[in-house]
């Protein structure tokens, strides 16, 4: 993942692909609209190859959140961690972790960052569209072009997303 170089990025990636195991009906399971510009061989790819897609779009966004810091508190105290998660959003998803300390947890704020994930993945059938549906809804480096290329041109090149 994006963020291997850190010393919790075994932590985190097992946390992020078993939170994407369980929403394997609207995440793995299905070719979202766009996906030829994040991951050429997704439809062809395993299960797994699918999943790892997905923990892979969350280490490639966490760079522009956080920086990968999941200690990062932005918006004057608002979002928390790696994915810059708000409390309210996280009791709003009903996420476990839910006040600002649990959301600097990193595996947590991942766990939590695949339920918003999943809801804005299922209900537009769209990784970003043009920047704004899919992950883009509540993940604002998905509305910059040069962020978003950024984050589909390290997607695009990983081998789980070579599969076929």
């Amino acid at each position: 993942m994006r963020w291997d170089h850190r010393p919790e990025a075994m932590h985190w990636t097992k946390a992020a692909m078993n939170a994407v195991a369980e929403k394997d009906d609207v995440l793995a399971e299905r070719v979202p609209a766009d996906i030829a510009t994040w991951c050429p061989g997704y439809a062809k790819a395993s299960l797994e190859e699918r999943r790892a897609f997905w923990v892979g779009v969350l280490s490639a966004v966490s760079k522009h959140e956080s920086g990968w810091n999941p200690k990062a508190a932005g918006g004057g105290g608002r979002y928390m961690g790696l994915m810059q998660i708000s409390p309210r959003t996280a009791r709003d998803q009903g996420c476990e972790a839910q006040s600002a300390g649990a959301l600097k947890d990193g595996s947590a704020n991942l766990a939590c960052a695949v339920e918003i994930l999943a809801d804005d993945v299922g209900r537009d059938g769209v990784v970003a569209g043009p920047g704004n549906r899919g992950v883009g809804r509540d993940w604002m480096p998905f509305r910059k072009a040069d962020k978003r290329a950024d984050m589909a041109a390290w997607t695009r090149v990983q081998e789980w997303c070579q599969a076929g």
